[in-house]
């Protein structure tokens, strides 16, 4: 197996892991954003206030993409499961 290839594999892995936990960060960061304004704009320094909505959003982000993310690491299990053979042999 030639380097190149191993750095092909790697390159892949990398950008599923930046897909899936964008997809899981982004949305709980917006919100984060809407309550800091919102925090800011009515003096409210509440901790819990900004926690419970991030909380809330990334657990909606989860249940609502959980069978894209699921569904894009098998696909990427898969492929890993064929190129056994050319990394072995």
């Amino acid at each position: 197996m030639s380097p190149e290839s191993l750095i092909d594999i790697f390159r892949e892995a990398l950008s599923v892991i930046v897909l899936i936990v964008s997809a899981i960060i982004l949305p709980g960061l917006f919100i984060g954003l809407i309550v800091a304004v919102f925090q800011a704009a009515t003096s409210i320094n509440e901790q819990t206030l900004s926690f419970l909505p991030r909380l809330l959003m990334t657990l909606f982000a989860l249940m609502f993409l959980g069978h894209w993310l699921v569904q894009t690491m098998m696909d990427f299990f898969i492929e890993m499961v064929n190129l056994i053979p050319m990394v072995i042999g």
